[in-house]
């Protein structure tokens, strides 16, 4: 028996397969992913109109927070950007939850998003969107949209079709780690312990032309910890959304910006795949939250958080994920605003300038 054809418990699948399932309505918006002439609308049809007017098409459910970036100096070495040697920038940003409804029950998902926005002196910007996954499944969004349609539950059986997972599994090998890790892995009881990792890879660049791949995280200063699956299904509905609120009235909450350096010969640009351990990390500086602000209303609202738009100092590398990321985020963010101009969104409050 190959490894593609061991078998994988159903039930924390079926689990995943509604995460996957909700995550990918966001990669079928970049277009000529399957043959090459499908677009959004062929390839979504109706479900187009299943988003609630207003919010983001992924990571609906989510509150926004302010604070500051404080630099350690200890990248600038690396990078031109002046994100890494202006002493403090500060930091606007986004909490969420991996789904789509913006009304979800936080035990939904296991996934748990931060995406952040820091603006230096010289108005250059650094938006990043980062989730507590150390890697994506693979190497490709057409390997992200194989696995969608390859772990949807039949209809007849309520499961995955074994033959498709197979046979997905034999064209995405890569995948295996990651379905074997969200079936084991605790899930977080605060968006205080989590740590919010860069999948993608960027090249930092120096101002004579020195050129380094690199990764990032966010490590939090609060511990992690797990809760089980019997404490996910007793946990208030809005449980991590009122923990951040209450833990930030006794103070703020804080992470270490921590960039991992590849070594010649690493996987640069597959997401799959990561890097080992001991290369060498450099702690870049300390993000301080503050403060957090219902989305409808906090300056989060109209900013979009896509992870391409980095600042003179930071390239993007040629991963296929990061390049399908740009399309995604604009059509999320250019139907959101239009959805809130035409007074469509119900809840999403329109009367706000849009943030510059």
């Amino acid at each position: 028996m190959t490894s593609s054809q061991r078998k994988i418990p159903w039930l924390p699948l079926l689990g995943i397969g509604a995460i996957v399932s909700g995550l990918a309505f966001t990669f079928a918006w970049a277009s000529g992913w399957i043959g090459n002439r499908v677009t959004t609308r062929t390839f979504l049809g109706a479900s187009l109109d299943d988003f609630e007017p207003g919010y983001r098409r992924a990571h609906g459910k989510g509150v926004c927070f302010v604070g500051v970036f404080r630099s350690s100096g200890a990248a600038a070495s690396l990078s031109q950007a002046r994100v890494f040697s202006q002493a403090a920038l500060p930091a606007l940003g986004r909490f969420s939850i991996g789904a789509v409804d913006p009304h979800a029950a936080d035990n939904s998902t296991a996934t748990v998003s931060m995406a952040l926005l820091l603006t230096a002196d010289d108005h250059s910007q650094w938006r990043m969107k980062l989730n507590n996954a150390p890697y994506f499944d693979t190497r490709s969004p057409e390997g992200f949209l194989a696995q969608q349609q390859a772990f949807a539950p039949d209809p007849l059986t309520g499961k995955p079709d074994p033959v498709r997972v197979t046979a997905f599994l034999a064209a995405y090998p890569e995948a295996r780690k990651a379905i074997e890790r969200k079936a084991k892995a605790p899930w977080p009881s605060s968006f205080a312990g989590a740590q919010y990792n860069v999948i993608n890879a960027f090249i930092l660049v120096t101002a004579d032309g020195k050129r380094q791949p690199v990764r990032w995280s966010m490590r939090p200063h609060t511990a992690f910890v797990g809760v089980s699956g019997e404490q996910r299904s007793q946990a208030r509905h809005d449980v991590l959304f009122e923990d951040v609120a209450q833990r930030l009235t006794k103070g703020p909450l804080y992470w270490d910006l921590v960039l991992q350096l590849a070594d010649p010969g690493d996987p640069v640009d597959d997401p799959s795949q990561p890097w080992p351990s001991e290369r060498r990390q450099v702690v870049a500086g300390t993000l301080e939250v503050r403060s957090v602000a219902d989305q409808r209303l906090g300056g989060c609202r109209d900013v979009n958080f896509d992870p391409t738009l980095v600042p003179p100092g930071i390239e993007l590398s040629a991963d296929p994920v990061l390049a399908a990321r740009a399309g995604i985020y604009s059509h999320s963010y250019n139907a959101r605003l239009r959805e809130i101009a035409q007074g469509k969104a119900k809840d999403a409050v329109s009367q706000q300038e849009p943030t510059p």
